[in-house]
């Protein structure tokens, strides 16, 4: 399979607005907070046009029952992915046969949330990086793959690198 990029869009932010105004009114009290990740979350970056959430729980024991919610709202719950990522929860809309958004439920304090949310405020901060990791995924995205883990999978060397400059950056580990 070929995973098929697209130059960014600058209505990706109000899509997600729109979805987050969405969780907020139906989740309400149960979340700590939403954030927008992912790739459509950064100016200029290349992404596969789906709008990653994250959605932030105060305890991730509240996780199970806000399932049928979400699923209300049109996502398809993915117990399946459990197995690798025990402390999310994780949702795909899909309109005409395509994902949209995806969800990934987890816990405000937890290692998820902080690692998405310095590599996305990485990039933010850092357009040189981000466009490398544009180019990266263009030479990624040429070849064919077993499936799309097989892609995040190769990503992730790059992430990792991006992460532990992040947190030299801010000091909290050292060079």
């Amino acid at each position: 399979m070929r995973v098929e990029l697209v130059e960014y869009n600058p209505e990706w932010p109000k899509i997600f607005e729109q979805e987050h105004d969405l969780l907020l009114k139906d989740l309400g009290k149960s979340i700590a907070k939403i954030e927008h990740i992912g790739s459509t979350a950064v100016t200029g970056l290349v992404s596969k046009s789906i709008i990653d959430i994250m959605i932030g729980l105060y305890n991730f024991s509240d996780a199970d029952n806000l399932v049928p919610q979400i699923v209300n709202l049109g996502y398809i719950y993915h117990p399946e992915f459990e197995d690798m990522i025990p402390e999310r929860r994780f949702f795909k809309k899909v309109i005409n046969d395509k994902a949209t958004h995806h969800i990934h439920m987890v816990e405000i304090k937890g290692e998820f949330w902080q690692r998405h949310l310095l590599f996305r405020n990485y990039l933010r901060a850092n357009p040189e990086i981000a466009k490398e990791y544009s180019i990266l995924k263009k030479e990624l995205s040429k070849r064919d793959w077993k499936n799309g883990n097989d892609f995040a999978e190769v990503k992730s060397k790059f992430i990792r690198k991006v992460e532990k400059q992040a947190l030299i950056d801010k000091e909290i580990i050292p060079k």
